[in-house]
């Protein structure tokens, strides 16, 4: 976890504090009443940009700190503006059930041979304390050939993280790419059957 961001108490229209750098924000919790507030956009961006998945400390309007993941993140579909974001506070003693990126590692074989390499999943869902929450997990791809696939079961997770994702989920497969035969074989056979 990183600095403090400070969050401040929601007051005015929500289109002039936009336009002030804030962004609109919620933090729900099972120990408090939610609490409509704002986070500064350049803040949550960058925290965003480096890892969505990541415990941060705010400061509420309450001048209580807690620690809390972003849950849901709504931006404008034209203009990628951040129009609101749903924060969830965590307790750092319990197990925590978030989703974690997927990076795939290596230049898959097939796609060396002409398949095409299609990514069926980006995350999964796991379960671990929050000071055990990986950035990541890396999944090595170099040695899948054309017809091949990784799963959920293939990746290699730390001793204390549970995955709670379907094992048989399939997560990364390489697609042979599809054309007419043309081989001087079927010319020749096409040829023969034609005499």
């Amino acid at each position: 976890m990183s600095t403090t961001i400070l969050l401040s108490e929601r007051t005015g229209p929500v289109k002039k504090l936009r336009e002030q750098g804030q962004v609109p924000a919620v933090v729900y919790s099972s120990r408090m009443d939610s609490e409509h507030v704002t986070v500064p956009e350049k803040e949550i961006r960058a925290s965003l940009k480096r890892n969505p998945h990541a415990i941060l400390n705010v400061a509420l309007p309450s001048k209580s700190k807690e620690s809390v993941i972003i849950h849901h993140v709504q931006k404008d579909s034209l203009t990628g503006q951040l129009l609101h974001v749903d924060f969830l506070q965590i307790d750092m003693k319990e197990k925590l059930d978030t989703t974690i990126a997927i990076h795939f590692i290596g230049e898959a074989k097939g796609t060396k041979e002409g398949g095409i390499l299609q990514v069926e999943s980006h995350e999964v869902m796991i379960r671990c304390m929050p000071n055990k929450l990986p950035e990541s997990l890396a999944l090595d791809i170099s040695t899948l050939s054309i017809g091949e696939h990784l799963t959920v079961a293939d990746l290699k997770v730390p001793k204390n993280v549970e995955v709670l994702s379907d094992p048989e989920t399939v997560l990364v497969t390489i697609l042979g790419t599809q054309k007419l035969d043309t081989t001087p074989e079927a010319d020749a056979q096409s040829e023969a059957a034609t005499e």
